[in-house]
């Protein structure tokens, strides 16, 4: 299959698809006599499995992780767990830190009568204070 129907496939534009071949997450494609990229199943699975990693938050190093772990099929998969169980630290983290943002600013909002002078104003106090 050519570039634009393996990105078609794998629901990802085709600038991303020649991206990740820069980035040696997909193997360099093979070339028709014309000199277009030709791709194969294998390519759309890896494709795949990029999209996948990165919607849970995967950065494209520990993709390339993945990927390296999984092409090594009789490796233990202890590396792989390793990998996804500190990438949902990152997210349980990120989470914890999301929640704090939002019981402060919740605060803040529900102390904004929202009418009045500005420099009455509880949101614009509390972000020009100097004791952050």
């Amino acid at each position: 299959m050519n570039i634009g129907q393996l990105a078609r496939q794998a629901g990802v534009p085709i600038d991303t698809v020649r991206y990740y071949e820069r980035q040696h997450l997909l193997p360099t494609a093979a070339r028709s006599a014309g000199g277009y990229r030709i791709f194969g199943e294998q390519d759309l699975r890896r494709l795949r499995f990029i999209r996948r990693a990165k919607a849970l938050g995967f950065s494209l190093e520990e993709i390339a992780e993945l990927l390296a772990l999984s092409d090594r099929h009789a490796q233990d998969m202890g590396s792989v767990r390793d990998t996804a169980r500190a990438r949902l630290a990152d997210i349980e983290q990120r989470m914890a830190e999301l929640q704090r943002m939002q019981a402060a600013l919740s605060q803040l909002v529900d102390a904004c009568p929202g009418h009045g002078a500005l420099e009455q104003c509880p949101i614009l106090a509390a972000l020009t204070e100097d004791n952050a």
